[in-house]
């Protein structure tokens, strides 16, 4: 797969012209802007934590841990993105599930629910697996025992954002003790170091920990250990712990590497899996010798810089912050009891970016709902691939936030799906295309399984495909559009072809059996129905998916009798309905929830993260959209920590800043953790990437065919500045406001594009060249 991201040069020649300064610059492929926060970014503590889900996270896209900053017994828990149990024969599509379909469909299309939901329970969705069957796993933990310490003081712990570094700091007695912590994706490895200020004063004793399959060895320089995970039916993984030591002297004594009074100690680790056809010891020996010979200051510089590429491509800046003077804990304690905190809402969007920086980078697998971070061997729900919103949600920010390479290894996992998927859709539906359920994993299975109100859902490769076309809308990389994702839309737009049929009442084209993602409404005696003919969702996923294609198709000038095809289904497709209490109906017909303040909002995709609802293109959706928001609020509805994050993002597309920033603050009160990561709860990663996603597009937005600045901003935010971000069409934007006013606007053409600019009411079409820099000032 070929993407790619372009990047601009800082200088340029000034040029006025009414109110716009017109600039020429020139690309260049290897240079970044850099940009930097006023405050720095840190997330820090005056204590350690004893619990996993409060510690602090670092990664390089493959290998993570997660670190407690225990002075005494510092635990580190690691993480290797390609430990999982299972294989590929877990895609396990039901026998003759297709010879059921039209059954199914009619007894929906008679409102049978409950004989439908039974016979789909019996004849379509297979067994959900039990626990940790097909699962994410931890590494292992890796403690490291201080021995000598008895009376510690001065205690800080820290993640800088700005240079992906962790550190704790203590003193005991009279000594200062300082530990680093970076996992480096120049290098491939994970890299601590331990130092005292003082000579002799490094006495430790360390070990891992898995579970009995594990096989460990130990050296006087390192811990090695091995296992074939899932006894046996997983990935098999080598992993390294090494050590290398300034004075002192090493032993290995009661399973333990104990270290005495040394200068500092310098700890490698690195861990590779056989997942993608490689030996994992070699490849761990291969990362060893390359870094062998470079010092702890040139494997930190490496590893800076590197981050540094993506991380300043972009600063956010709100007036009235007040830096890092106080400990994030007490920060967050401070606004869950009703203060604000804009300086918080700066580190929570950084640490979004942060984030997805460390899970996901070129070459490693999708960021899943835990990042790359996990703790034991059953995590919350396997810590797999949710595609029903979470996994998808991950990747929102990604071309927006300036993070485009970021998002490559979910484009390339949503082609990855097909193999999979085109046995399920053949299997399962009797059609061509490929076709995914709600849950994936490293194996890429698509079947359906589980209950109906979650499994039997046919639209996880289609949503997926929106990022395709989304990704293609920043850079206009038309080789990538026709050998990569052109091919892949279109497959996920022939099951469709072959799967819609007609209502039998209306005539017209929707798709069935389905759900509206995880929720049920009532049938007319009371009971309970999750499965419709034609869920709103499913109408919206498709109606996006049919357009793309023709687009793509169009561009490339290929494929018009299938782009004719489409066209013809589209005009089959049932509109959008607006129930009597005027809001957006979930399912065809006036259904009565039974739970009106589910977490799931399905059916407002078509606002967000589509782009069917708009308040000058179709005003009453528009204002329907706005009544379900604020019905399912009333409800109870955005209890979980990515359900709030996107409504913050249905409040931006609604231009609503102030009702967007309210739902800030509730993720931060109700839904974080006092590292800043998200809850469901559990831990789980989406909404940490939401919150980036729905704070950018409050600043700016580019869907529409226009580049909207400063569309959403809240009161509170009243002056501030945002430098770095990214819209459709390839414009990179900084700007800066003041007393709630656009004051500065810098607009750098990448691909030449014309501009339409919005301010409030103000369109501009603007002509611009590549590499061309505009200015405007209020």
């Amino acid at each position: 797969m070929k993407i790619h991201w372009i990047t601009i040069h800082n200088k340029f020649i000034k040029k006025f012209a009414y109110l716009i300064l017109i600039a020429f610059t020139f690309f260049s492929c290897n240079q970044t802007e850099e940009v930097k926060e006023t405050s720095p970014l840190k997330i820090w503590f005056n204590q350690p934590t004893t619990k996993w889900n409060q510690g602090l996270p670092i990664g390089n896209g493959n290998l993570g841990a997660m670190i407690y900053g225990t002075p005494k017994k510092e635990i580190i828990c690691l993480n290797e993105e390609t430990i999982w149990t299972g294989g590929k024969d877990y895609n396990r599509d039901k026998k003759d599930a297709g010879k059921h379909i039209a059954a199914i469909q009619k007894l929906l299309f008679d409102k049978k629910y409950m004989e439908a939901e039974a016979m789909v329970q019996d004849k379509i969705l297979a067994d959900r697996l039990p626990t940790g069957t097909s699962s994410y796993q931890m590494l292992a933990n890796l403690f490291i025992e201080t021995t000598d310490l008895d009376a510690v003081s001065n205690y800080k712990r820290e993640l800088d954002i700005n240079k992906s570094v962790v550190t704790t700091k203590f003193k005991n007695d009279d000594v200062q003790y300082t530990r680093t912590y970076f996992s480096s994706f120049s290098d491939k490895a994970m890299v601590y170091k331990f130092t005292a200020d003082k000579q002799g004063k490094i006495n430790i004793s360390s070990w891992v920990k898995r579970n009995k399959q594990t096989k460990i060895s130990l050296s006087e320089n390192s811990i090695d250990f091995s296992e074939h995970v899932g006894n046996g039916h997983g990935v098999k993984f080598h992993a390294t712990v090494h050590f290398e030591t300034n004075g002192g002297t090493s032993e290995i004594k009661d399973g333990k590497l104990i270290i005495s009074n040394a200068d500092e100690v310098l700890i490698k680790v690195v861990a590779s899996s056989n997942y993608r056809g490689l030996d994992p010891e070699k490849e761990n020996h291969k990362t060893f010798n390359k870094m062998a010979n470079s010092s702890y200051q040139e494997l930190l510089e490496r590893h800076v810089s590197d981050y540094q590429s993506l991380f300043n491509r972009l600063s956010f800046n709100i007036s009235d912050s007040h830096g890092d003077e106080l400990p994030t804990d007490v920060r967050l304690k401070k606004v869950k009891k009703g203060a604000t905190d804009n300086y918080l809402t700066q580190l929570q969007y950084q640490f979004g970016r942060y984030l997805l920086i460390s899970s996901s980078r070129p070459g490693t697998l999708p960021a899943n709902l835990q990042g790359i971070w996990a703790k034991g061997f059953t995590p919350p729900w396997n810590s797999d691939y949710h595609t029903n919103i979470n996994v998808q949600m991950n990747y929102w920010m990604a071309e927006m936030a300036n993070l485009a390479e970021c998002h490559e290894p979910f484009l390339e996992y949503i082609g990855n799906l097909r193999e999979m998927g085109r046995i399920t859709a053949r299997k399962t539906y009797n059609t061509r295309g490929f076709v995914a359920h709600h849950t994936s994993g490293i194996w890429h299975a698509t079947a359906a399984f589980g209950k109906a109100r979650y499994g039997m859902w046919p639209m996880g490769a289609a949503w997926a495909c929106q990022h395709l076309f989304t990704h293609y809308e920043y850079v206009e990389d038309n080789e990538y559009l026709k050998e990569y994702a052109y091919p892949i839309m279109k497959e996920a737009a022939l099951f469709f072809v072959d799967f819609m049929v007609k209502d039998p009442k209306t005539g017209l084209l929707v798709t069935g059996p389905s759900v509206s993602p995880e929720n049920n409404f009532l049938t007319k005696d009371g009971k309970k129905a999750t499965l419709n003919m034609g869920p709103t969702m499913d109408r919206e996923i498709v109606f996006e998916l049919f357009n793309n294609c023709i687009k793509a198709a169009e561009i490339l000038n290929i494929d018009q009798d299938f782009s004719a095809i489409l066209k013809q289904k589209i005009e089959q497709m049932p509109p959008l309905e607006i129930g009597k209490d005027g809001r957006l109906l979930e399912w065809v017909g006036e259904l009565k929830e039974a739970e009106p303040g589910h977490r799931h909002i399905s059916h407002l995709y078509a606002l967000h993260p589509s782009n069917q609802i708009s308040k000058t293109k179709t005003p009453e959706l528009f204002e329907a959209a706005k009544k379900t928001i604020a019905g399912r609020l009333s409800k109870g509805g955005g209890h979980t920590g990515w359900s709030r994050a996107w409504i913050i993002n249905f409040y931006a597309r609604l231009l609503e800043g102030n009702k967007a920033y309210e739902n800030i603050l509730a993720l931060q009160r109700k839904s974080t953790l006092p590292n800043l990561l998200d809850v469901h709860p559990p831990f789980q990663i989406d909404g940490n990437f939401g919150v980036v996603s729905g704070i950018t597009e409050m600043l700016m937005q580019s869907h529409n065919g226009e580049v909207h600045v400063l569309p959403a901003l809240p009161s509170a935010w009243a002056s501030g500045s945002i430098k770095g971000i990214v819209a459709k069409k390839g414009f990179e934007i900084d700007m800066s406001w003041e007393l709630g006013k656009l004051k500065t606007l810098t607009i750098k053409s990448k691909l030449g594009n014309t501009l339409n600019l919005r301010y409030n009411n103000d369109v501009k079409e603007i002509d611009t060249k590549k590499g061309e820099v505009l200015e405007f000032n209020y």
